[in-house]
């Protein structure tokens, strides 16, 4: 890529996932706060720029991670929906099994930890109903663009107006499920399990932050490829009349 200085944090990860593991390690939000360009997120950070871009290069020079950028829009849905939104429902039961079973057992010495089950409870809750919204409503118009698309057909008009409407939510509800996530990191200093935590207390935080990072995948894919690839197929979109 050329001029990694002034593109867009989120735009370098949707070019190449590598750079995902260079950003995170510079503490630099390429999810919720892929917005704003590599040299902004750099001073917010308080990195080094040309540290950082010597970095990205050379992970940009190992092989190419999946090249998310390429696939249709239904198949970048298909990929959200069996990995991440799969992902998220298969871990919520067990990782709440063992908060609860941490606030039982380490409670009394560790009273960080409920506060920890109920921003982890709290969020499980939000996304089990934004991944609901994304799969009955969002999701099934951007396919129907894909294919109206395809067979030169036009498409009714959606129920929520424009896409904007459906998308801007679902980004609002991203942006709350990092905060989140960010509190919980800090609350478990980084996941790091305490000394006197046992083998539950160890699993119970690796899987947390494994959720986050999949979290972060998972909210980059429809943050800064999905929705905007999904708003410029929708401004170019033939839409049946209204008469």
């Amino acid at each position: 890529m050329e001029n990694l200085a002034q593109t867009k944090v989120g735009r370098i990860v949707a070019y190449n996932f590598k750079a995902s593991t260079v950003l995170t390690a510079h503490n630099i939000d390429f999810c919720c706060g892929g917005g704003i360009t590599l040299a902004e997120a750099c001073v917010n950070q308080h990195q080094n720029l040309e540290e950082v871009i010597n970095e990205l290069e050379e992970a940009f020079q190992s092989r190419a991670d999946q090249n998310y950028l390429a696939l249709e829009l239904d198949s970048l849905i298909d990929t959200i929906i069996d990995v991440h939104h799969g992902y998220v429902k298969a871990t919520i039961p067990a990782l709440i099994n063992y908060l609860n079973k941490l606030c039982e057992v380490h409670g009394e010495r560790h009273p960080e930890l409920f506060e920890v089950r109920n921003l982890f409870q709290a969020g499980a809750y939000a996304l089990t109903d934004h991944m609901k919204k994304e799969e009955l409503v969002l999701f099934p118009y951007i396919k129907a663009m894909v294919e109206s698309q395809k067979s030169r057909f036009p498409l009714s008009k959606p129920h929520f107006q424009h896409i904007n409407n459906p998308i801007r939510s679902m980004e609002h509800e991203h942006e709350e499920e990092g905060l989140r996530f960010k509190k919980i990191a800090e609350l478990t200093n980084n996941y790091n399990c305490p000394p006197d935590g046992c083998q539950t207390f160890r699993v119970a935080y690796v899987m947390l932050d494994e959720f986050e990072q999949d979290l972060h995948k998972h909210i980059h894919l429809e943050n800064n490829i999905l929705f905007p690839s999904a708003q410029q197929m929708f401004e170019n979109l033939d839409l049946k009349s209204d008469k």
